[in-house]
């Protein structure tokens, strides 16, 4: 059975409206939460992709998120072994950051509904084609510079990247098509996270455009099962049980 690993950061925030589109094709996943203390596996080699999720700080805070540099070291295992990576909100930065991108602590909040335009570089990609010209929410904190080697595939209506594919099997998205309007409820509510001024605005349009939302998330997964092969399972390592063995003399 296909097998995905997920990486979540705060308790808000998981697969949501993703999760019903891997059901219904058979993939199964399992959530790692390193904010809660657990570690992070060091192989890729037991996982058919890798899911970076969305989060509550930049990636610059390592105070916050002391475990960024297991979770870069997780992704880059992800790439060598020639796995599929997808970063959406916190865990896109992350994979820009990864391929090279340079990490900064501002803004405190980027958070907007806008349009999603393909650019020359996403001409031809699945998933920048899937989603020029839908409206989509932007939520990140902080940001990340690609590098000058990598051009993004899809932006926002002022221009600035919202989509990356940095190599054949990895894309960072900064879009958020896992989002429904409890989850964002639910960020409101979580004690303690710093929330855009703006949060009640933000909610009213996620719940007034959740039909077509719900049609972009499905275009969306539709896109990078294509783009990313996903419905391949990849050859992994076997897992040994260490059976003990009773002297009988």
């Amino acid at each position: 059975m296909k097998q995905f690993l997920v990486v979540q950061h705060t308790y808000s925030e998981y697969l949501g409206g993703i999760e019903k589109q891997l059901e219904n094709r058979d993939i199964g996943f399992v959530y790692q939460r390193p904010f809660t203390g657990s570690s992070l596996p060091a192989s890729a080699l037991q996982y058919d992709a890798l899911w970076l999720l969305g989060g509550a700080h930049a990636v610059t805070d390592l105070a916050a998120c002391p475990w960024i540099g297991d979770e870069l070291r997780l992704l880059e295992a992800f790439r060598r072994a020639r796995r599929p990576v997808i970063g959406i909100g916190f865990g896109g930065l992350l994979v820009a950051q990864g391929c090279g991108g340079t990490p900064h602590a501002e803004p405190l909040h980027d958070a907007h509904w806008t349009t999603a335009h393909a650019t020359a570089a996403g001409r031809n990609d699945p998933l920048a084609r899937a989603v020029d010209g839908r409206r989509v929410l932007v939520m990140v904190n902080g940001r990340v510079d690609l590098p000058p080697a990598i051009a993004p595939v899809a932006v926002d209506d002022a221009g600035n990247w919202i989509a990356v594919r940095c190599d054949a099997l990895t894309y960072g998205l900064l879009f958020r098509p896992e989002l429904k309007p409890g989850m964002l409820e639910d960020m409101i509510m979580e004690e303690g996270r710093l929330i855009p001024d703006d949060i009640g605005e933000l909610l009213a349009t996620a719940r007034s455009e959740w039909r077509e939302t719900q049609h972009t998330t499905m275009a969306v997964i539709a896109a990078l099962v294509q783009a990313l092969d996903l419905m391949r399972e990849r050859r992994k390592m076997p897992v040994f049980a260490l059976n003990p063995v009773h002297d009988k003399r």
